[in-house]
């Protein structure tokens, strides 16, 4: 009977010593989001969000995140990002990112009349030249470029950059 519990002590010891040390270990990533003032993103509201990169060997998951509620009156939401790189070099581009489909509703996870879209922008990046070369700090801003203005049920925008295993 000993044998066998000591046989068993081993290996759970060691698997919760190894939880531990993982469970430890930092997460490469960057996430930020800013609350809309009234749920009503004007159109001079620019968020921006500065991240430091140190591994510029390491690739990156870029993408933008927004919530909003049911009651948003468009599928889509044109934004123009801009990003200025360690050095000062500014990059920008618009972007039509999609939201949803009369088919098939919102494409973001809901919850109640709650929208949280995780998309992107690694195309829209390669495309206006951008990476992650020089370390330093990055800043990202973002400007909503719809008619509405200013564009109702928007709650939240932000960014995650997440280094790629």
């Amino acid at each position: 009977m000993k044998l066998a519990s000591r046989w068993l002590t081993g290996p759970i010891v060691w698997l919760s010593v190894l939880c531990i040390i993982e469970g430890c270990t930092s997460l490469d990533l960057f996430e930020k989001s800013v609350p809309l003032p009234a749920q009503r993103w004007e159109s001079t509201y620019r968020p921006s969000f500065d991240f430091i990169i140190s591994d510029t060997t390491a690739r990156y998951d870029v993408a933008l995140v927004l919530r909003h509620r049911d009651r948003y009156h468009y599928n889509n939401i044109w934004l123009r990002i801009s990003i200025t790189d360690p050095l000062g070099k500014k990059y920008s581009f618009d972007t039509d990112l999609l939201l949803g489909t009369n088919e098939s509703g919102w494409l973001g996870a809901g919850m109640d009349d709650i929208y949280e879209h995780r998309i992107s922008l690694q195309e829209e990046l390669l495309t206006a030249g951008v990476s992650f070369r020089q370390t330093g700090t990055y800043r990202f801003a973002i400007e909503q470029l719809m008619r509405e203005d200013p564009l109702e049920e928007v709650m939240n925008v932000g960014l995650r950059i997440e280094k790629k295993p």
